[in-house]
C-alpha cells in the first residue's frame, strides 16, 4: 500500500470500517500512486478477499466507453453529432421524434423512452419478470423494452438520464463498425489504453479474479446479483474492470490516445445541466463546476450489487477510482478524499 501520509491512511481506514466497504480505493496523480487498497470479499461464501487486481462490474461507469467510441466514429467521418437516429439504423422506432440526434442521445436529452425509468420504477429486478435477464446478451435484446413506446419530451428540451439512449448509441456503433459493440470497445478502447484485465464478461462465464456482486438484505442476509442484472453488459453499462485499468482509461483519454484534442474538448464541454445545479453532462461523463470553473470530470454506476465512482480532477491531474461489489460506499469515500486533497 502506498499512501501520501498517515493521516490519509487513518481517515480512510475509519471510513472503510464505518461503511463496511467492499471494493478497491485507487488514487494517483501526475507524480504516481498516492493510495491503493482492497477491502472485503470478492466471494463471500468462499471468503476470497478482494485484491487491487480484482475485476468489478461498474454498471453505468461504462457509458464513457460508449461516448468515446462514438467520438472515434465522428473523427473518422462516419457520422456527426448532428446525425439523426432516423437515418442511422435499420430497426424501427415508430413513435420516436424524427429530430433525435446522436448529440441528444449522448447528453440524455433525446426524450426517447427509457427501458428503466427511475421516476416510474424503483426495482431494477422488475424488468426481468417478462424479459428474463439470462436472455439479455445483445443490444437488440433490449429493444422490445422501449422501441414502440411514446416519447417522453421533445429532443433537446431537458436532461433526463436515459439508459435506452446509450443502447441506441451502441447499435449505431455496431452498424457503422460492423462488429459487436463489446468487440469494438475491447479492440479500440481497452487495447490502446492498455486495459489488459478488463472486458465485457457474461455472469455465467466470469474469469478468475472477478468479484461477485452482493445485495444485502435488511435482516442481515444477502444474495448475489446473478439474477438481478443482464447476463452480459453492453453500451449502457456492465463491463468488468480493475481499478488500475480504469485509471489507465482516464490517462489515455486525457493524453489524446483515444480521441483527438478537438474531440476530447467536445466530450469535456458542459453540454447540459443536470438536476443538480453544480453538475453538468458532457459526452458520457458528468462535469462538476464551481463558480464557472470545471473542478471534476466523473462517472458513476449503480446496479443491484454494484456501485462505482471515478473522477479526474484537471487541476491536479488526480485520478480516483473506487469500484465496489456492494450497493453503496464509493461516493462517500470519494467525497472524503476530495476533502483531504
Amino acid at each position: 500500500m502506498k499512501v501520501k501520509n498517515v493521516e490519509l491512511e487513518t481517515t480512510l481506514a475509519e471510513k472503510v470500517g464505518e461503511l463496511d466497504f467492499s471494493g478497491v480505493i485507487h488514487v494517483e496523480n501526475r507524480t504516481g500512486m498516492i493510495h491503493t487498497s482492497a477491502h472485503g470479499f470478492s466471494n463471500r461464501a468462499e471468503s476470497i478477499p478482494n485484491t487491487t487486481n480484482t475485476r468489478f462490474g461498474i454498471a453505468s461507469g461504462c457509458k464513457l466507453f460508449t461516448a468515446i467510441a462514438i467520438c472515434q466514429l465522428v473523427e473518422s467521418g462516419s457520422i456527426s453529432f448532428q446525425s439523426k437516429l432516423s437515418s442511422l439504423l435499420d430497426q424501427t422506432f415508430p413513435l420516436f421524434h424524427e429530430e433525435v440526434t446522436v448529440h441528444h442521445l449522448l447528453t440524455h436529452s433525446s426524450g426517447i423512452p427509457d427501458y428503466f425509468d427511475e421516476e416510474v420504477m424503483d426495482d431494477f429486478e422488475e424488468l426481468w419478470v417478462k424479459n428474463p435477464m439470462y436472455h439479455m446478451r445483445e443490444l437488440e435484446d433490449f429493444l422490445p423494452l422501449f422501441q414502440d413506446q411514446q416519447m417522453k419530451f421533445n429532443p433537446g428540451e431537458k436532461f433526463h438520464y436515459n439508459n435506452a439512449g446509450y443502447i441506441v448509441l451502441g447499435l449505431i456503433i455496431e452498424k457503422i463498425a460492423g462488429v459487436p459493440f463489446t468487440d469494438y470497445v475491447e479492440e479500440h478502447i481497452f487495447k490502446p489504453a492498455r486495459m489488459d484485465d478488463s472486458g465485457y464478461f457474461s455472469l455465467d462465464r466470469l474469469p478468475a479474479n472477478s468479484a461477485l456482486g452482493y445485495i444485502d438484505k435488511e435482516d442481515g442476509s444477502w444474495k448475489t446479483n446473478n439474477y438481478s442484472i443482464p447476463i452480459k453488459g453492453g453500451a449502457d453499462g456492465g463491463a468488468y474492470v480493475t481499478a488500475g485499468d480504469f485509471a489507465k482509461l482516464w490517462q489515455a483519454l486525457m493524453n489524446g490516445k483515444l480521441v483527438s484534442k478537438e474531440l476530447l474538448d467536445k466530450m469535456t464541454t458542459p453540454m447540459i445541466q443536470s438536476d443538480n445545479e453544480t453538475d453538468w453532462y458532457g459526452y458520457g461523463m458528468w462535469i462538476e463546476k464551481s463558480e464557472d470553473k470545471i473542478v471534476k470530470y466523473h462517472v458513476m454506476g449503480y446496479d443491484p450489487g454494484v456501485s462505482f465512482a471515478s473522477g479526474y480532477y484537471p487541476d491536479s491531474e488526480m485520478i480516483v477510482v473506487i469500484p465496489s461489489n456492494k450497493e453503496r460506499g464509493p461516493h462517500k469515500l470519494m467525497y472524503l478524499l476530495e476533502e483531504h486533497f
